[in-house]
């Protein structure tokens, strides 16, 4: 009878133990994807910052065309930005 006790006093050490691995196995998915989560969004939060700065460096060049076209035609916009009539 005393052998038996104590098996099953170690299957319920086991199964504690059991329960314990898993919770902190989960613990460790949960933050992992938690960690997953923030990564994705810094990486669309640095995507943003990038396209923005394109967009401004567009609007910057189309700027810069618009200046020079003004100067080479005297003032005029409207003839300036029209392709067939460049010098």
């Amino acid at each position: 009878m005393a052998v038996k006790k104590k098996t099953a006093k170690k299957v319920a050490v086991k199964k504690v133990a059991k329960k314990k691995t898993v919770k902190k196995a989960t613990k460790k998915k949960a933050a992992k994807k938690k960690v997953a989560k923030k990564k994705a969004a810094k990486k669309k939060v640095a995507k943003k910052k990038v396209a923005k700065k394109k967009v401004a460096k567009k609007a910057k060049k189309k700027a810069a065309k618009k200046l020079f076209a003004k100067r080479l035609f005297g003032g005029k916009l409207r003839m300036a930005l029209r392709p067939s009539r460049k010098k």
